[in-house]
């Protein structure tokens, strides 16, 4: 169960912040675009690794013990 709280905050978060980066800095499209596709492919891979379908890439973030 905290494992499923985890990854949900983890979204909720990431979410978020990349929700205030869209909104408030000015940028060019094809740079937010770029970013926003960056964090998507990161957030999959995550996802994917802590269901255990891929090796670990990146490190284990826990948000709640």
């Amino acid at each position: 169960m905290n494992e499923l709280l985890n990854i949900i905050l983890i979204l909720l978060i990431v979410g978020v912040g990349m929700w205030i980066i869209n909104a408030l800095i000015p940028m060019a499209a094809p740079f937010k675009m770029l970013l926003n596709l960056i964090v998507l492919i990161c957030v999959v891979l995550y996802i994917l690794q802590v269901f255990g379908i891929i090796q670990p890439i990146f490190p284990e973030v826990r948000l709640l013990r």
